[in-house]
């Protein structure tokens, strides 16, 4: 046994650094393990899946999926709180962390693998996590050449192509605006201090603000770049706030972003699944989207309707919310 918590993972994972920023949000003692040549055999050890982050709890537990992890250590360790104490915010953020782990990931892999340069950029760092710091360049310059002939065919599978690319990049120019907006008057998405939503929102936004591309765009936006860095090791400044005044700036994300894209899409998605379809098109945003169906999203879906109905069962008032936000209905009637 280990008197410390043990978290594989990798600086160009969003999902990774998302839940070492909880770890250090709730002050548990931890160890950030680069998963690489050198550990590779501790991993798989431990892991049932090949996949980071991979956290291993002082009592040789093994967790991997960031937000079922996240959520089963906020059961063990419940101070302090990571969610608002009622069913309508405490569900609001669910949601929007559902966004940004689903949606908010297909800009972060579009950017990284679409361009040269942010290609380029990741490989190198990739190669460099996995070799270590004492590899000849040769090795890193064929790793890194590698990774790129694996991960670039990857980007129709996240549905990123030329025919989306307009829409991914305009989706996450209104993401960086809005969020701009909101954090202009508070230093987390729900107030003083961060929520469910903040881990996923800003671990994709941290890797974005990595790669060249997006960085120099995210440059106009310092609020959100200071966010970014907060979250980077968060601490609570104050209480949640109340969602009347966090509604004018925080309901466009779930208008103009969750209800506009990540809710038509997992529904097409699911669709698409379970008609056995090779592929699926969808209009989102007045534009046409189109990639293969994939099976994982289908679950995350049902997952978080099941969190909408628990929510509404226990605060009829959410109904309201959502509707005003055009989420209700995505939420509530059953895909197809």
């Amino acid at each position: 046994m280990s008197d410390v918590y043990r978290l594989y993972g990798a600086e160009l994972s969003p999902y990774s650094v998302k839940v070492r920023s909880y770890l250090r949000y709730k002050g548990l003692p931890h160890r950030w393990i680069v998963r690489g040549a050198a550990t590779q055999g501790e991993f798989q050890a431990y892991a049932k899946l090949p996949l980071i982050p991979l956290l291993v709890t002082p009592e040789n537990e093994a967790m991997q999926d960031s937000t079922p992890l996240i959520e089963e250590l906020e059961r063990r360790h419940p101070e302090p709180a990571l969610q608002p104490g009622d069913a309508p915010r405490a569900f609001l953020s669910a949601l929007i962390e559902e966004y940004a782990d689903e949606w908010g990931n297909k800009a972060m892999f579009h950017y990284r693998w679409s361009f040269e340069a942010d290609r380029l950029s990741a490989a190198w760092r990739i190669a460099g996590s996995i070799l270590g710091p004492d590899a000849a360049q040769s090795d890193l310059q064929q790793a890194a050449a590698g990774i790129v002939q694996r991960m670039v065919p990857r980007l129709a599978l996240v549905g990123s192509h030329a025919g989306t690319k307009d829409l991914i990049e305009s989706s996450f120019r209104r993401q960086l605006e809005i969020a701009e907006a909101h954090l202009a008057s508070r230093p987390f998405l729900f107030g003083k201090r961060p929520a469910l939503a903040d881990l996923g929102f800003a671990a994709q936004l941290y890797e974005l603000s990595t790669d060249p591309t997006p960085q120099a765009l995210m440059q106009h936006f310092p609020g959100v770049l200071a966010y970014v860095a907060r979250m980077n090791a968060p601490r609570a400044e104050g209480g949640f706030e109340g969602w009347e005044t966090l509604s004018p700036t925080l309901t466009p994300l779930l208008r103009e972003e969750v209800a506009r894209y990540y809710l038509p899409w997992a529904h097409a998605n699911a669709i698409a699944v379970k008609n056995d379809s090779r592929s699926f098109e969808i209009d989102l945003g007045g534009r046409r989207y189109s990639q293969a169906p994939q099976k994982y999203h289908v679950k995350s879906l049902a997952v978080i309707r099941a969190k909408a109905a628990a929510a509404l069962a226990a605060a009829p008032g959410l109904a309201d919310v959502l509707k005003d936000a055009g989420c209700y209905d995505l939420l509530t009637v059953p895909p197809g």
